[in-house]
């Protein structure tokens, strides 16, 4: 399976369980976390972290903490408090 089998290139959306995802959800949450591991970013942590909070319960309609656990203790937590 490709990605365009799952979302086309002119789609930018696609519902899962009734939780809307966007294409790059992944990708951003990934960059927001390096932000936050970043001690030269402090100023954007903020709102990195309120960015990866937006997106975690689309990531848990796609599966990925299923597949994927996260080694970083606060990430963990992030993903945790998020899910609530």
């Amino acid at each position: 399976m490709k990605p365009e089998d799952i979302l086309a290139d002119q789609e930018n959306t696609i519902l899962i369980n009734d939780v809307l995802v966007r294409k790059g959800s992944v990708g951003v949450f990934l960059v927001n976390w390096r932000i936050l591991q970043d001690p030269h970013q402090r100023e954007a942590h903020s709102q990195a972290k309120v960015d990866m909070l937006a997106l975690i319960p689309a990531l848990h309609a796609l599966g990925l903490f299923e597949a994927l656990q996260p080694r970083d203790p606060m990430l963990a937590e992030l993903i945790q408090i998020g899910a609530v």
